[in-house]
């Protein structure tokens, strides 16, 4: 393996565990607060084994016991939790220190704890500062600045339905529709009454005579010729008169 490929394969191995620190750098939690110093109770020096207690938010924080008079221990912030500016009281077995302190990431101090069995000692009342001398009245101090806008309030109960509205005007008349189909046939209808008889008509003409069969034949032949023309005359004078009616 030639010295540049050595040089470049020792680079990527630093990056790559620089990797992993820096990232358990980022995730790493605050350090927690260190103390120690001096416990007594009861204004007696603590005796060897006796707990000495760190309460944050009333609840334990941390603990550890006081070996030769003198205590210490860290208290550190655990997951999803924030001591951050919070005040931290102290227990020495049964009793409670006089003495507090604020949690500070990475903080700490040497703290002498004198702890009583009793309630903790009342903090000295402050003299009240001598009463200034009252003299006329000021001016008028200047409004202060407006404040925010307060948080919006809770919706309000659902009202109840109002009361029915008027009924509308009646809409245009509609256009006229299409022409329906045609209806299915009738049935046939009833036979007439038979017509008047007509009236009779005119005698036809007087057909041919035949040959005589004999000599007798032609005189009944012209017989019924005369009676054929006499009948003809008789009919022409009944239409003529019928039409005169």
């Amino acid at each position: 393996m030639t010295k540049a490929k050595l040089v470049a394969l020792i680079a990527v191995m630093v990056m790559l565990l620089a990797v992993p620190a820096m990232v358990l750098a980022q995730a790493q939690p605050p350090r927690p607060a260190v103390f120690g110093g001096s416990a007594t109770l009861d204004g007696v020096t603590a005796a060897n084994g006796t707990v000495v207690t760190a309460m944050i938010d009333g609840i334990s924080a941390a603990t550890t016991i006081v070996s030769g008079g003198n205590y210490a221990f860290s208290i550190a912030q655990p997951p999803g939790t924030s001591y951050s500016g919070k005040e931290i009281t102290f227990k020495v077995g049964t009793g409670t220190a006089a003495e507090t302190a604020t949690w500070i990431a990475d903080g700490g101090s040497v703290l002498n704890l004198n702890a009583t069995s009793g309630p903790p000692p009342a903090a000295p009342t402050p003299t009240a500062p001598p009463a200034p001398v009252v003299g006329g009245v000021g001016p008028k101090g200047d409004a202060g600045a407006k404040g925010d806008p307060g948080l919006p309030g809770p919706s309000g109960a659902k009202g109840d339905a109002g009361a029915a509205g008027a009924a509308g005007a009646a809409g245009t008349k509609g256009d006229a529709g299409g022409k329906g189909d045609s209806g299915a046939p009738g049935a046939p209808g009833a036979a007439g009454p038979a017509g008047a008889a007509g009236s009779v008509g005119p005698a036809g003409p007087a057909g041919v005579a035949g040959e005589a069969a004999a000599a007798g034949g032609g005189l009944l032949g012209i017989i019924g010729l005369i009676v054929a023309v006499v009948a003809l005359i008789a009919a022409g004078g009944a239409i003529m008169m019928g039409g005169r009616r």
